[in-house]
C-alpha cells in the first residue's frame, strides 16, 4: 500500500495563543534547529508544545476533546501560525470551529492537516508500553493519519459505524434488522483500517528497532535487547466471520465486539512483552524508541524531518539517557522542547533559551 505524497515544505516560524489554556495571550517567535523553554512547572511550558500540535494537527496529545483547552471564562480559544510560508488559523469553541490555511477558510480539514508533520514526546508517554490498548491505537492513528490520506477518513468512516451501531445495540429490545444495516459500513471501512494499520506497523518495525538499539549504545545499558513490534488486529482474520459469530455476546453486552476499535500494538524485549516483563528504564526506553520511529518514518515517507516536540520528558530520564536521547533525535530536524533546568547538558545548546515565569515569556538567556 502506497505512503505519502507531496510535502508541505518549511517549519513553524510563530505561533499565537488567545484563551488557550493558562494563556490570554502569548506570542512566540520559533527559531530554526533546537530552543528550549525553561522555567518552574504551571508556568504553561507545556501549554505552548500543546498549542503548537493542536494548530498544526488539530489534536491535543493530552485531551481527547478540545473544548478543555479554553482558558476558563472565554468562550473559545484561536491559535494562529505559520509553517514556512503558508498561514494557518484555527478557532474552537464548544459551538463552532473555524479552520483558516493561506486567509481562505476551509470546509474540510484535507488540505489544512496536509501543511505539517510532527511529533510529541511526553513524560506520560510511558504509558504507551504499559497502559491500554487505546492509547498504542492513538499513537497508530497519529502517525498514520499523517503519512496516507485515506486513513484519517477510514477512521473517522469506521467511528461512525461503530457509534450507531453501538447506539442501537443499546435499545431494548434490540432490533437487529436495524444493526444489520450497520454491518456493511462497518466492514468496509474496518478492513480498510486494518489494512492501513497492518502496513503502517511493517513500515515502523525496522525503524523502531533501529531507535531503540541507538538509546541503547548510546546510553550504554547492558547487553542486547531486541524490540519487537506485532499488530494484533481486534477483528482477527475475518471481521465478517468474527462480527456473525459475536452476535450473542454483543446482545448480552448492548456493545459491539469485534473490530480495529479492540486492535492492539504488541511490544517486546528479547522475546518477552515489555510492559509486564520490562523495567522502569526498559519501559521508558521503548517508548522513546516509539516516538523515534514515528519521526524517522515521516521523515523517510516525506523527504523532511517532521517538527519534535519534547514535552519535559527529560526528569524522568537518568543523565546517561537524557543525552543519549538528545544524541538520538534527527539533528535536522526543527526542535522545541521543555524543561525545568539545563545542567544536564553535557554541551552548551546551540539554540535559542526561553525562560517563562509569571506565564510570560522573559526572552532567550
Amino acid at each position: 500500500m502506497g505512503w505519502g505524497g507531496s510535502p508541505g515544505g518549511g517549519m513553524l516560524t510563530q505561533i499565537k495563543l488567545h484563551d488557550f489554556r493558562c494563556f490570554e495571550t502569548l506570542e512566540v517567535e520559533i527559531a530554526p534547529g533546537v530552543q528550549f523553554f525553561t522555567g518552574d512547572n504551571a508556568q504553561g511550558k507545556t501549554s505552548i508544545l500543546e498549542a503548537a500540535c493542536v494548530l498544526l494537527r488539530l489534536a491535543s496529545p493530552r485531551s481527547p476533546t478540545l473544548t478543555p483547552l479554553i482558558r476558563q471564562e472565554a468562550r473559545g480559544f484561536a491559535l494562529q501560525g505559520y509553517w514556512g510560508s503558508r498561514q494557518l488559523q484555527f478557532y474552537h469553541s464548544a459551538e463552532r470551529r473555524k479552520l483558516v490555511l493561506d486567509g481562505v477558510e476551509q470546509s474540510g480539514t484535507a488540505e489544512y492537516l496536509r501543511a505539517a508533520r510532527l511529533v510529541y514526546f511526553s513524560n506520560t508517554d510511558v504509558e504507551l508500553v504499559r497502559g491500554p490498548a487505546d492509547g498504542r491505537r492513538r499513537f497508530l492513528d497519529f502517525l498514520g493519519s499523517q503519512i496516507e490520506p485515506l486513513y484519517r477518513s477510514s477512521l473517522r468512516a469506521y467511528e461512525r459505524a461503530l457509534r450507531s451501531r453501538n447506539r442501537l445495540l443499546k435499545a431494548v429490545p434490540v432490533r437487529w434488522r436495524e444493526v444489520e444495516a450497520y454491518d456493511t459500513p462497518l466492514l468496509d471501512a474496518g478492513r480498510l483500517l486494518t489494512d492501513l494499520r497492518r502496513s503502517l506497523v511493517a513500515e515502523l518495525v525496522p525503524w523502531a528497532a533501529s531507535a531503540q538499539a541507538a538509546i541503547r549504545t548510546e546510553a550504554a545499558t547492558g547487553g542486547p535487547e531486541a524490540l519487537s513490534l506485532q499488530y494484533q488486529p481486534g477483528a482477527g482474520e475475518d471481521f465478517a466471520a468474527r462480527l456473525r459469530e459475536s452476535r450473542e455476546e454483543e446482545a448480552r453486552l448492548r456493545q459491539t465486539r469485534v473490530g480495529p476499535h479492540r486492535d492492539d500494538l504488541s511490544l517486546c524485549l528479547g522475546g518477552q512483552p515489555v510492559g509486564v516483563y520490562g523495567s522502569e528504564g526498559q519501559q521508558r526506553t521503548t517508548a522513546l524508541a516509539l516516538k523515534l520511529a514515528q519521526a524517522r518514518l515521516l521523515e523517510a515517507v516525506w523527504k523532511q524531518p517532521p517538527l519534535l516536540l519534547l514535552d519535559d520528558i527529560f526528569g524522568e530520564l537518568d543523565v546517561t539517557r537524557r543525552n543519549a536521547l538528545l544524541n538520538a533525535l534527527p539533528t535536522n530536524a526543527q526542535q522545541l522542547i521543555t524543561t525545568t533546568h539545563l545542567d544536564w547538558l553535557r554541551d552548551a545548546p546551540s539554540g535559542p533559551i526561553w525562560r517563562l515565569a509569571g506565564r510570560r515569556l522573559e526572552g532567550t538567556i
